[in-house]
């Protein structure tokens, strides 16, 4: 039977606990699991056998929500990690070698281009950054060293909404994966894997948990990718000297890249999600698609607003028909636009720093996708270490404030933001 997503949210990947009949999912709080016997722990050490070894690997509280974001995402399968910056590196690393490049989009987080453009440099990687809204440039940055393309569904912090499918295109045609951030949406208002996504990265801290208590990322991989149809994953191609020459594609087929995640990339790198952790997660994505609604209404009438007060020179929500990406919206993200957006403000830089210290209602912190509606000037902080250029490239500018908007009512948010605006001069 093929269930809702209003159903699977509440109950993909939660089973009644076969030792106590509890509904909820446990919070299995342990490090190690007991084997049957010596030949048991030999057939999980050697991939043999599906189980429980140790909760750096695998612990059944995060296993369940591998299954619910798998399923919410339409994915084969899924490895939950400790934050979002860990989901993008756990999602490259099967993929890079020192020379290897990944091609990716202006529009990002700062805290991601500065991961790109410098972290991973580290590990002997680079990084193209290319308008993604121009495919020839982004076809043109892709050689016979890149390895991946990397976008966001609905860009941190403007709102821009990239086209996935076009985006998946030119990666196809390339024999590579598309890479897609799909924090700022969620699986209710996105699906990138069914746009052509290889594989899906969230940061679970945002809107799947939504409380703002708790840290956690995820990769998601269609199952879909040919990892064997060329010599450029051989991670996941060729033979494993670790497993005795288990070649990971070839044994697991559409989960390759999962367990994969978890046999080298958890085992090696250790960005572990603890289970507690996990257990948040899992009671916020129950009330995911309410959350998400009203989000979008919240959004939608507040940006609506704030276009149209005389201290507000554009506002850059993709819900409005003012946006240039109001048409992709319906073929990306039908439910909506999500919550988060940016406005400019008249007064530059200085009028951004009043208005953030005048909000009241609104919470100054360096986070998006809570219940709270938040606000932050990313130019002085999520933004900081990037140039000027940089920072407008990426939608941040000095006189640009990101909001995120919570589930409160409506009213009492644009009183907050009116005494704001008129405070800020």
């Amino acid at each position: 039977m093929t269930y809702g997503f209003d159903t699977l949210q509440i109950h993909a990947g939660a089973r009644p606990d076969p030792a106590t009949g509890a509904r909820q999912v446990p919070i299995y709080q342990t490090t190690a699991y007991v084997f049957r016997d010596a030949e048991h722990a030999a057939a999980l050490f050697n991939l043999q056998e599906v189980g429980y070894i140790y909760s750096r690997l695998t612990n059944p509280t995060v296993a369940a929500l591998q299954e619910r974001v798998a399923t919410l995402e339409g994915g084969a399968g899924a490895v939950c990690c400790s934050s979002g910056h860990a989901a993008q590196i756990m999602a490259l690393f099967p993929l890079m070698a020192p020379g290897k490049n990944v091609v990716v989009s202006t529009r990002l987080y700062g805290g991601s281009i500065t991961q790109f453009s410098q972290t991973i440099k580290r590990f002997g990687w680079t990084a193209r950054f290319v308008d993604i809204d121009d495919l020839d440039a982004v076809n043109a940055a892709i050689d016979d060293d890149t390895r991946a393309v990397f976008c966001e569904s609905i860009a941190n912090p403007g709102g821009h909404i990239a086209d996935i499918r076009a985006l998946a295109d030119v990666a196809d045609a390339a024999g590579l994966p598309l890479i897609v951030d799909n924090t700022a949406a969620s699986p209710y208002l996105c699906r990138p894997i069914e746009l052509g996504a290889t594989l899906v990265v969230h940061s679970m801290t945002k809107y799947l948990t939504g409380n703002g208590t708790v840290t956690g990322g995820v990769v998601v991989d269609s199952g879909t990718f040919d990892w064997s149809a060329s010599d450029k994953f051989p991670s996941l191609s060729a033979p494993e000297p670790a497993y005795h020459g288990l070649k990971f594609h070839e044994t697991f087929g559409p989960l390759a890249f999962t367990f994969h995640g978890i046999a080298i990339g958890l085992r090696d790198l250790g960005m572990t999600l603890n289970p507690q952790a996990a257990h948040y997660t899992l009671m916020g994505i129950e009330t995911l698609s309410l959350r998400m609604q009203r989000h979008v209404e919240n959004a939608q009438t507040v940006s609506a607003w704030l276009e149209g007060h005389d201290k507000v020179a554009s506002v850059t929500y993709a819900g409005l028909e003012s946006s240039p990406y109001h048409d992709r919206m319906a073929k990306v993200c039908p439910r909506g636009a999500g919550g988060l957006f940016t406005m400019q403000l008249k007064g530059g830089y200085d009028a951004c720093v009043k208005f953030v210290d005048s909000l009241e209602l609104f919470s100054h912190v360096a986070n998006l996708g809570d219940t709270r509606s938040l606000v932050i000037h990313p130019a002085s902080t999520t933004h900081r270490q990037l140039t000027t250029e940089q920072q407008i490239a990426s939608g941040a500018g000095p006189d640009v404030v990101r909001i995120s908007i919570g589930i409160e009512d409506a009213k009492d948010l644009i009183a907050d933001l009116d005494q704001a605006l008129n405070n800020a001069g």
